[in-house]
């Protein structure tokens, strides 16, 4: 059973970083898409990058591009989200999420994903 568990989230000051990480188990972890989204109450849910399955192409959103960065390790089966220069907007839960195939135009679409995780807080306040 295809299984992702999102862990790393907690409270940072303007300008910290954090590092997140989602465990995969129950599948193949490069035969998957994976993308990293944010919520915030009220809100929709909001692609912050993904890396494709195919060749391990990367892509941000234009809000975190510069400041997060997004790897795969398929040994350790785990794709991380790696956030520096964090800012009080960056505030939301965090998921991670994995398709087995989603078009490269679609990959910041939370629609295109099929399994996800439980969520991580992120909370960027003095």
């Amino acid at each position: 059973q295809l299984q992702l568990v999102e862990s790393g989230g907690g409270l940072v000051q303007p300008g910290g970083s954090l590092r997140l990480s989602c465990a995969a188990s129950g599948f193949t972890l490069d035969d998957y898409t994976i993308g990293w989204f944010r919520q915030v109450p009220g809100k929709e849910r909001e692609g912050v990058s993904c890396i494709s399955r195919s060749d391990g192409s990367t892509f941000y959103a234009g809000s975190v591009r510069g400041r997060y960065t997004i790897s795969r390790d398929n040994a350790k089966r785990t794709v991380d989200l790696q956030m520096n220069s964090l800012k009080p907007e960056d505030t939301a839960v965090y998921y991670c999420a994995a398709a087995r195939w989603v078009p490269p135009q679609f990959g910041l679409r939370y629609e295109a994903y099929d399994s996800w995780g439980q969520g991580t807080q992120v909370t960027v306040s003095s």
